[in-house]
């Protein structure tokens, strides 16, 4: 007489592909990761001032006109957020974001070498733009420079 053997179910899980694409996913995310950061590099002028309202920023994402010691503007919202931007350019966009939203904080980040004059040009195309509020990022200033500020 032939025995037959029985064959028992297997009642484990094969992680294998499961870690496939954790590894997968770990990789996107390290690609991905540092080009999420934005901006454009800008030593700011340290000044004590008010905060910003998180409630403001966190209904609609800011408008930062960035301009870098050369005097380039740069623009955070578009596809190359690292490109420098013509006038004009700033202009048209600009124009467009405020026509879709009254209501986008915009914001200018002077570098504290640039000139003067080119921080009020960026200024006055936010204004041609329709911006009727515009703000100015600093970094803030400890009580000893405010003192040394005043003098």
């Amino acid at each position: 007489m032939a025995r037959t053997k029985k064959h028992r179910l297997m009642s484990e899980i094969n992680v294998v592909p499961y870690i496939d694409v954790m590894l997968v996913l770990l990789i996107i995310f390290m690609i991905t990761a540092p080009l999420l950061t934005q901006g454009i590099s800008v030593d700011l002028p340290k000044a004590a001032a008010q905060a910003l309202d998180p409630e403001i920023l966190k209904e609609n994402e800011p408008l930062v006109l960035s301009i870098d010691r050369e005097g380039r503007f740069y623009l955070n919202i578009g596809e190359h957020v690292e490109a420098p931007v013509e006038d004009a350019d700033v202009l048209t966009r600009v124009t467009a974001i405020i026509r879709a939203n009254a209501q986008t904080p915009v914001l200018v980040k002077g570098d504290q070498s640039v000139p003067y004059g080119r921080v009020v040009t960026g200024a006055a195309l936010l204004q041609q733009a329709g911006a009727t509020k515009i703000g100015f990022l600093t970094d803030p200033a400890s009580v000893d420079e405010n003192q040394r500020g005043r003098r």
